[in-house]
């Protein structure tokens, strides 16, 4: 049985959503944000505090956008997956990477410097500068969106867009979706629309 440590709406949301989408059985573990302070035990399942954690059997992976291919090739064949030998695997893959690396990540400092610190440490200049360093990164995905295509690879919905659109989400969480592009808006829409989607949502509050 495949198991996740999960905070809600958190970077693990990315494989959970994966998980619902292509109609897994898994234990989900709720955790309270940050884990690694807030449920100091959790130290003990994962030294590093960080979710997601997830294990498959003797399998263990900590990185939210490597869990979606983990389980596309060990629990597919899934159409969320872009093979090798289709016309859009290298946006795919890139795409996968983009989505922690350099979309979540400067999202992760307005969070910090707006949200986590204590109002005596928080600095509102940086969160302002890394938001906007966000919003600018995010012109990738409204540049590719402009082609007319509804989804970001291979012309259907696969992990990708999983892995983008959580860096929307939190974008919402942050207040900085309505300054995404209209087409990234426009394609997040359709996102939550799937019923995939909101299985995940549903999951998170138990």
């Amino acid at each position: 049985m495949m198991e996740l440590w999960h905070c809600a709406d958190a970077r693990s949301f990315r494989p959970l959503w994966m998980l619902e989408e292509m109609g897994l059985p898994y234990t989900l573990h709720m955790l309270p944000f940050p884990p690694r302070w807030a449920q100091p035990d959790y130290l003990e399942t994962n030294p590093l505090g960080t979710i997601p954690y997830f294990t498959d059997g003797e399998a263990v992976l900590t990185e939210s956008s490597g869990i979606l291919p983990y389980l596309a090739a060990k629990h597919g064949p899934t159409s969320l997956a872009v093979e090798a030998h289709e016309a859009d695997y290298a946006l795919y893959l890139n795409y996968l990477f983009q989505s922690d690396a350099t979309f979540t990540f400067p999202q992760t400092l307005v969070l910090r410097y707006r949200v986590l610190e204590p109002p005596e440490k928080r600095q509102p200049a940086v969160a302002d500068a890394y938001a906007k360093w966000f919003l600018a990164r995010m012109t990738w995905v409204e540049t590719r969106l402009a082609d007319g295509r509804d989804w970001l690879a291979a012309g259907r919905f696969t992990a990708a867009d999983i892995a983008v659109g959580y860096a929307c989400l939190l974008a919402g969480t942050l207040g900085l979706e309505a300054q995404l592009g209209p087409l990234t808006r426009a394609w997040w829409a359709r996102c939550r629309d799937r019923d995939g989607y909101r299985r995940a949502r549903a999951a998170q509050k138990g």
